[in-house]
């Protein structure tokens, strides 16, 4: 029902209740109809079937697989490895995932409350949870509203519902009724909304709608909506269902081959379990989280918070930027930038010449004692925001009010739009009027308001907000001041206008976004021609064919034609919370990765929605910090940009340990593979494989993530969401590197069992060896091994050498060789295997020059 469009006696019949509210009978009986005034959770998992379902993995599965066959047949330390590495990649995506469910647990505390509320006449004190539809509650500042409530009574009320429109300024409210049909909250100034705040006056309302009924309800039953897989957890599970499948059939096809030709049954499962063991890089899961969370710590520093790990890659995915404009976009802040007075339109710094004349002079005094703004200890200004404003251009002229002393008012109200304010100065009693220019302009006697309303409308137009001002002289104080009798016959002075402008970053990080290949989109809970104006100057608007849209008419829009406009539709104005989950899902629809920015409660289903959720660190409330992905410390869009930059470079540098370790997998794989085929004994043990994939390989890749950016980084297109971990050469690199690998252990073993050499230990040392000259290789797409960048990442030489050290401690010292089986070589042999190692790593050099030879080359093609 349009509550808004109701009168009060329309109103309170629709609800069977009256001015004085319900009896204790009546609310009783509704409240059995109604149930309480709380919000439902939806069905939660346990936490035993949340940490099972992290099991649930088919590479997970296949390892635990392996771990009980190798315990089965009497290979305890392969099994106690592989069930560390499995348990502790679960309780990480516990931990995740646990921390999720937080979201509707805050929402549901911010709605507790006590509230005094009208039953048998007289006003209770009772648990918000208690009221039923058609009870009148009291509302007075400091209050937080309890219900959806329709306005029967407003002295001076205000509310802040920044937690469900966005938009920080408090609404005056009034208690007529309204026309239009389908108004955003924001316009609906009859009504009071459940979790918003009381600022200023009192008032009452009876209640329309309780607990899940409630705006607050509606957003609630939005948060339960699934959130959105990471690019990343995409590419994975599709990667990992492949490889699973991949080494499940070469298991059975080495297992089968084996037993045809006779071989131990033992032995064959042993080598099977080695080979999925070879497949899977066991490492992988916790070099990407530890990477995830390296990239989490640093980009603290420049003020973003991530709350879930998978938040830092998909960054690097991220197409389109919603962002909410005030605070984010703009200072959060409003200034005026155009005075008009003497029938001139002036710059703010432009009145210091002409200071001193008369209408000017006085209109400056005019908007410094007209306010209601005071200045604390630290000589801040605290009120209004628009009040604010017009202080600070007061003091910027060095306007002095000792001598105007306040001797009466006429305060601010809704339905006059107008403050009037008494002084006395030089034994002469004044008054100041200010509000809505339409107004003001009625009560003036002294002009013809043609031109003043067309400068109204001019400075409109270009989204500020105007002010009227004016005075009258008195010749005594009044005792009773009355609106009919002291704000008419008026003299204009002029008018103000300002805007709440953008910050001063945001132009060259919106242009960043455009080189990038990111797409920024405001969504405001403003009007439209305010957000307009404020997207053109710092260009989102940039182009004809670029729409501006309100809620009102999105809502008109069929889906379809939704659909096909979404991507040409660049500000949203006075949208709704299903909106903005509908802009979020048409995106994804069309195939898009979208960041969300919000602060209010009504951002949070689509903040959980979103790819990357991202809630205000300063103006937040606590649910959407919950239901965000990652947290803005300073609330700016330019931060925005910059975690964009980590996430690119942290999503490259997680592209090259996944082509460092599948490249060793590989290697590994066709060793074990080709070595019997060809008549060689099986080269690797499981434990010689899982030190390869977790140690010589794991600590070079978690160094990885400090790879510094590469220099295009944000000079080319959001990577494809769909790409593949293989795109780009990466999966021809991890096959024929394999290969090579493969084929110079393979020789080596042939060379060294001919030489009678220790042949097992010598292939385990050139595998580890080629793999560290191999991450010194990849670690930059396009600079060469050999360039000044070689140190620039220290913790990965750290990396690289501890690696080696400690491989030379397990082949040397006698108590690990028999852990590891391993057997300390000769001098002869040992620079062999560094040998060999080093041709390797000379291989991989030249192919990496010649193919940016070729990419430069293709560049230059025109086609």
């Amino acid at each position: 029902m349009n509550w808004h469009k109701l009168t009060i006696s329309e109103t309170l019949e629709s609800l069977d209740t009256k001015p004085q509210g319900l009896s204790t009978k009546e609310a009783e009986s509704k409240l059995l109809m109604t149930g309480p005034n709380e919000l439902l959770e939806g069905k939660k998992k346990s936490i035993a079937i949340m940490l099972l379902y992290q099991f649930k993995d088919v590479m997970i599965l296949i390892l635990l697989i392996a771990a009980i066959v190798a315990g089965i047949v009497g290979d305890l330390t392969d099994t106690i490895v592989i069930l560390v590495i499995v348990l502790l990649n679960a309780l990480l995506g516990f931990y995740q995932e646990y921390r999720a469910e937080k979201a509707m647990q805050a929402l549901k505390q911010m709605a507790i409350t006590q509230t005094s509320v009208m039953r048998d006449g007289e006003f209770v004190t009772l648990p918000a949870t208690a009221l039923v539809p058609g009870d009148v509650v009291l509302l007075e500042a400091g209050n937080s509203v309890p219900a959806d409530l329709r306005i029967i009574e407003s002295i001076s009320l205000k509310i802040e519902e920044a937690a469900l429109t966005g938009e920080s300024n408090a609404i005056d409210k009034t208690t007529d009724s309204l026309e239009i049909d389908d108004l955003p909250i924001g316009d609906k100034k009859n009504m009071a909304f459940k979790g918003t705040f009381v600022t200023y006056g009192r008032g009452k309302g009876v209640v329309i709608s309780t607990g899940m009924q409630t705006e607050l309800g509606r957003i609630a039953l939005m948060l339960q909506e699934d959130e959105s897989l990471t690019p990343l957890q995409q590419r994975m599970s599709s990667f990992g269902k492949k490889l699973s499948i991949l080494v499940l059939f070469l298991c059975i096809l080495f297992f089968l081959a084996g037993w045809l030709r006779g071989e131990d049954i033992a032995k064959m499962v042993l080598t099977s379990i080695s080979l999925a063991v070879a497949a899977i890089p066991e490492a992988l899961p916790a070099v990407i989280t530890i990477s995830l969370a390296l990239a989490a710590k640093r980009m603290i520093k420049f003020n973003s918070l991530i709350r879930k790990l998978p938040a830092v890659e998909t960054l690097g995915s991220v197409t389109y930027i919603c962002t909410d404009k005030t605070g984010t976009l703009t200072k959060n802040k409003m200034y005026v930038e155009e005075i008009f007075v003497n029938g001139h339109l002036y710059e703010r710094n432009a009145l210091t010449p002409i200071k001193q004349q008369g209408d000017v002079n006085l209109l400056l005094y005019a908007i410094a004692l007209n306010n209601d703004v005071v200045e604390d200890n630290e000589k801040k200004l605290k009120g209004d925001s628009t009040e604010i404003a017009l202080a600070e251009l007061a003091r910027d002229y060095h306007i002095n009010t000792q001598n105007w002393p306040r001797l009466a008012e006429i305060p601010f109200d809704a339905d006059r739009k107008l403050m009037t304010t008494f002084h006395t100065h030089e034994n002469k009693i004044i008054s100041f009027t200010k509000g809505a220019p339409d107004v003001l302009l009625k009560r003036c006697g002294n002009i013809d308001s043609t031109l003043q309303l067309e400068q109204v409308d001019l400075m409109a137009a270009k989204g500020h907000r105007v002010l009227g001002f004016a005075y009258r002289y008195w010749d005594e104080i009044p005792s009773m001041p009355n609106p009919v009798l002291h704000e008419s016959d008026l003299h204009f002075l002029g008018l103000t206008s300002m805007i709440d402008p953008p910050r001063d970053e945001v132009f060259d990080a919106v242009a960043e976004c455009k080189t990038a290949g990111i797409v920024p989109v405001m969504i405001t809970g403003d009007h439209p021609i305010t957000a307009k104006t404020i997207a053109q100057r710092i260009g989102i608007l940039s182009s004809e064919s670029d729409i501006v849209i309100t809620g009102q008419q999105l809502a008109a829009l069929d889906q379809d034609i939704f659909l096909a406009k979404v991507e040409k539709i660049k500000v949203y104005a006075r949208v709704s919370p299903e909106q903005k989950l509908q802009i979020v899902k048409m995106l994804q629809q069309k195939g898009h990765y979208v960041a969300m920015t919000g602060d209010g409660v009504n951002d949070a289903p689509s903040l959980k929605r979103a790819n990357i959720g991202i809630a205000m660190g300063i103006t937040g409330t606590d649910v959407s910090k919950e239901a965000s992905h990652m947290i803005l410390l300073d609330d700016n869009f330019s931060t925005i940009v910059k975690a964009i930059r980590e996430g690119r470079r942290v999503y490259d540098n997680i592209l090259k340990f996944i082509k460092y370790l599948m490249t060793t997998n590989s290697s590994e794989l066709l060793t074990l593979l080709l070595g019997p085929i060809i008549g060689l004994p099986i080269a690797l043990l499981p434990i010689h494989i899982l030190w390869i994939n977790l140690v010589s390989d794991g600590l070079p890749a978690i160094s990885l993530s400090f790879e510094k950016a590469e220099q295009d980084v944000m000079n080319r297109p959001p990577r494809p969401p769909k790409e593949s971990v293989f795109a780009g050469g990466r999966g021809l690199h991890m096959l024929w590197v394999g290969i090579l690998m493969a084929g110079v252990a393979l020789s080596l073993q042939a060379w060294s069992i001919r030489n009678g050499l220790h042949w097992q230990t010598i292939v385990f040392n050139f595998l580890c060896l080629s793999q560290l000259g191999h991450v010194m290789v990849i670690r930059r797409e396009s600079q060469s091994l050999f360039s000044k960048a070689f140190f620039s990442n220290k913790p990965l030489i750290v990396a690289v050498s501890t690696a080696l050290v400690l491989q030379l401690i397990i082949t040397y010292t006698p108590y690990f060789q028999p852990i590891f089986k391993t057997e300390a070589l000769s001098m002869h042999e040992f620079l062999v295997v560094g040998a060999v190692s080093f041709l390797v790593v000379l291989v991989v050099e030249t192919e990496k020059i010649i193919s940016k030879r070729l990419r430069k080359e293709n560049s230059h093609l025109v086609f």
